[in-house]
């Protein structure tokens, strides 16, 4: 059921003064773009008459047309928490679509609800959450990004170690006005890295409260003097930063089906079976997952992140975590995917996988504990962007999940990335080389 009507629209803005309304999207990419308009432009945001220059977004232009219409979304209509209190700014996530009025083919948001649909003709709803890491760094002279910090805090530690104590604070308020529940905040790993896990909902809300989350993290940081980045891998020699989703499927009835009491470890068949169709396709779907250069040095071995096609019960670095410890029965927890992923586009994949999972009655490899050795030989992990691009090619599973179009753009855009990379000469080479060679 939906939260707003129109009325209810009109009426908020009128109550709470609101003088400006931001259109985000997301493009193929995982970045939030908007537009903004004045309160005087109501009636046309809300008939979905707002139109971009679609040829401004990598993965948007070149379609046949010169432009794309937002239409809002109108429970996703909150008030910016940060902005002056006179002349508020408010927001609607929308979705894109062409001139016809149909779905935009490129627009993530759109794919991850198709998914979403193929999951309730089968009569199940996807409840997700999310565990975001990030680093909040200091400034430069100029105000421009750096990866340095002074911050020494570890797991859990508390100010004054931890110097980011006051700025999550304000991130957990803001993201509370804002419908966001965070359920908890802390200090993570390393210096100056940080944690926000977001309470389940349902998977289109999550990705949606993902990219908020995202903008309240940098905005809040800037507020605070600093600056936050979801970049994996920022720094050599320390842990990443990944973006752990937490999976469990519903019935009609809001049952968690994942959840079987007298099953082995508290978890259903169907529980084994969605998550051994994620474990089927995660390797070509670390595209998706880890989408930039920079996840690969993440992906290493040595610092808690995962590096093969693995699960487990009891041990908490494996790809996938299996849980049905709490009041929220089971869960499966992938931790592969990072900050830099498209969180429509991950939640897509692994939706579909793990529906692929249960229609065929796909069984899981062993777990990492009954494996032992062949844990650490089995199937690995893509290293670099060029072999995870590589493998996507070879899964037209996934391929269709996702549609051609982002596929395409996925495809392309990435080969150009790698090649960007390939073309570089890094410090350490020359380090390493230049007298020697």
């Amino acid at each position: 059921m939906a939260k707003y009507s129109r009325q209810d629209i009109l009426d908020l803005i009128e109550e709470e003064d609101i003088e400006f309304i931001r259109l985000q999207f997301t493009d193929i990419a995982g970045n939030l773009k908007n537009m903004a308009a004045t309160i005087d432009q109501i009636d046309k945001i809300l008939d979905g008459r707002c139109k971009f220059d679609c040829a401004a977004i990598d993965g948007f232009r070149g379609m046949g047309y010169e432009e794309l219409f937002l239409i809002p979304d109108l429970d996703t209509f909150v008030i910016f928490p940060w902005r002056p209190q006179n002349g508020k700014v408010a927001r609607f996530i929308c979705d894109v679509v062409k001139p016809d009025g149909t779905p935009f083919d490129g627009d993530s948001r759109y794919i991850l609800k198709r998914a979403v649909k193929q999951a309730k003709e089968m009569g199940f709803t996807l409840d997700t959450a999310v565990k975001n890491e990030f680093f909040l760094f200091d400034l430069g002279e100029n105000g421009e990004p750096t990866d340095h910090t002074n911050e020494k805090g570890g797991y859990f530690d508390i100010s004054p170690t931890d110097e980011g104590e006051n700025t999550r604070r304000d991130m957990v308020l803001y993201l509370a006005d804002m419908g966001i529940e965070v359920e908890s905040s802390y200090h993570s790993a390393e210096a100056a890295q940080h944690v926000l896990e977001l309470r389940h909902v349902d998977a289109l809300s999550m990705a949606d409260a993902t990219m908020t989350t995202r903008l309240v993290v940098r905005t809040v940081a800037r507020r605070h003097g600093v600056h936050g980045t979801f970049m994996p891998k920022p720094r050599e020699n320390v842990q990443g930063s990944g973006a752990h989703y937490a999976f469990s499927l519903c019935d009609r009835e809001g049952r968690n089906i994942f959840t079987d009491s007298s099953g082995k470890l508290g978890v259903s068949r169907e529980g084994y079976q969605f998550m051994a169709g994620i474990l089927h396709y995660i390797a070509s779907m670390s595209l998706v997952n880890n989408p930039i250069v920079n996840s690969y040095k993440r992906l290493i071995p040595g610092y808690l992140a995962p590096v093969t096609v693995s699960w487990s019960s009891a041990n908490r670095s494996p790809l996938i975590r299996l849980t049905a410890v709490g009041g929220d029965g089971a869960r499966i927890v992938l931790r592969s995917p990072d900050g830099a992923a498209n969180p429509y586009l991950v939640t897509a994949a692994c939706l579909c996988a793990g529906l692929e999972g249960i229609r065929q009655g796909m069984e899981p490899p062993a777990c990492m504990e009954e494996a032992g050795a062949k844990a650490e030989t089995g199937e690995k992990l893509p290293r670099t962007l060029h072999e995870a691009v590589s493998l996507f090619k070879k899964s037209p599973f996934l391929q269709e999940a996702l549609g051609e179009h982002i596929s395409k753009h996925l495809i392309e855009s990435k080969d150009r990335e790698w090649d960007e990379y390939c073309r570089q000469v890094t410090e350490w080479e020359k380090e390493r080389y230049l007298g020697t060679v």
